[in-house]
């Protein structure tokens, strides 16, 4: 993905609470667009192998949960985390992290990643397709910044972590706060 590139224009699968459905599993489905997420503001987006997953859960998601004042006093309006898996388990995911300033989006089809040029086979560890390791920071839509881990391939056998690392995102709007001011 290149800066200066529009996200790709998806819909996405959501589950939304909804206390007036009551019972236990008060979520109803709403349809979301990738304009709902991206339009008119400036955001960052993290994608990830799969949700529940050790990297994932131990640093990359906490990461960002844990600096998301640091980045919102960086200007980012809204933090969204993206995988390859259906509302239901984002949407558990992020109960069993106990997220909120993080939000979950489901992908569930892979449409937004196999768009955005991201989308890899995970055969070789039984996932199936998923989203190779990324960050990017989207303005209106468009990605200002893009934060790639190396080496993007089918069925790699290693899951690198750094590039997409909320401290590399971290340091690249400091530095770009420090230019401006």
């Amino acid at each position: 993905m290149k800066v200066g590139t529009k996200v790709p224009n998806v819909t996405f699968k959501t589950r939304i609470r909804d206390d007036s459905i009551g019972g236990p599993n008060p979520f109803r489905w709403q349809n979301m667009t990738s304009d709902d997420y991206f339009k008119g503001k400036r955001v960052i987006l993290f994608s990830l192998p799969g949700a529940f997953t050790p990297t994932c859960s131990t640093y990359q998601l906490p990461g960002f949960e844990q600096n998301a004042q640091k980045f919102a006093k960086l200007g980012i309006e809204a933090i969204y985390c993206m995988s390859v898996n259906d509302g239901f388990v984002m949407n558990k995911w992020a109960e069993a992290q106990s997220i909120s300033a993080v939000k979950v989006i489901p992908d569930g089809s892979g449409d937004f990643t196999r768009g955005i040029g991201m989308l890899v086979s995970k055969d070789n560890l039984g996932f199936g397709a998923r989203s190779w390791r990324y960050a990017a920071i989207i303005n209106d839509g468009v990605v200002e910044a893009w934060f790639e881990e190396p080496g993007r391939a089918d069925n790699h056998a290693e899951d690198p972590y750094g590039e997409s690392a909320p401290e590399t995102l971290l340091a690249y709007l400091e530095t770009a706060s420090e230019t401006v001011a």
